[in-house]
Parts: structure tokens; sequence; C-alpha cells
């Protein structure tokens, strides 16, 4: 699954989008929406903290950005690019969603729902699956991870 990304701009955009969360106080994780042709249509960073809400996840906001841009509540032929293996709460999304292919950096063994954990993709209550490419900027991404956390601690 792991296949050269198609526009390698995409993940060094989102991971400088990561960043500024992290100066944010926040997890720092990133997402971007692309169209069919490779634009960037919507980008988002984690929410959470800032807004005061759980659900503020980089990846619902990206979707949710891209669907007010579209005029549409599914965003076929769109791409998901996220710095971290979204959760269950997100890989739902990206379902419900209808994208068409996930490429995301990080691996979250304890709490990714993509190739880690429950891996819902392959479960039979899964309607939609997208094309997986994991690992895109990995070690990047997981030091970006790594680094804020040990400066909380």
């Amino acid at each position: 699954m792991n296949e050269p990304s198609e526009r390698p701009d995409i993940m060094a955009l989102i991971l400088a989008e990561a960043e500024a969360a992290g100066a944010a106080g926040e997890v720092p994780v990133a997402a971007a929406v692309t169209d069919q042709e490779g634009a960037v249509i919507a980008m988002a960073q984690n929410r959470m903290k800032r807004d005061s809400n759980a659900l503020r996840h980089a990846e619902l906001v990206a979707l949710e950005t891209a669907m007010v841009v579209r005029g549409a509540e599914r965003l076929d032929g769109c791409d998901l690019w996220v710095t971290l293996e979204p959760c269950t709460m997100c890989a739902g999304a990206i379902a419900h969603a209808r994208i068409r292919r996930l490429y995301f950096a990080a691996r979250d063994i304890k709490a990714g729902a993509v190739e880690s954990g429950v891996r819902f993709f392959d479960s039979a209550a899964c309607h939609h699956r997208p094309e997986i490419y994991g690992g895109l900027s990995e070690t990047r991404a997981a030091a970006l991870l790594r680094d804020f956390f040990a400066a909380r601690r």
C-alpha cells in the first residue's frame, strides 16, 4: 500500500500546517482535500482545543470545508491527505464522504483505524473503501508528533 504520492508537495504543505497547529497548542495534525485534478480545495489543522470541541479533527474540518466549497454532501473523486493515520471517527467520515484515495503520513498504532487498530475499512460495516496509501513522509510526521508530546511531559 505504500505507493509514491502523486503530488508530494501536498504532503509537504500539510506537514507545514501541522507544525502551525502544534505552535497553536493543538496536536500537530493537518489534512487537505484535493479534487480530481489534484488541486487543494480545503486544508485544515486540528482545532479541538481552539474550538473546545472533540470533533474538530483536521480530517473532519477539511472534509466539511470541501463539501461547502463543492456544494455537495459527498466528495466523489476527491482525495484526502493527512499527516496522521485517521481514527475510527474520521475513517467513518471518510467513508461517508466517498473519498477516492486516502494518503497519510505517520501510523497511529494506538488510535489509528486504517492500517492499525480496528482497520475500519476492512470491516463488513464499512460501505465505502478508499484506495489507501500510508507511510508517506512518515519519519517527518512522526518526529513532529513525538517532539510535540515530549515538550509537554
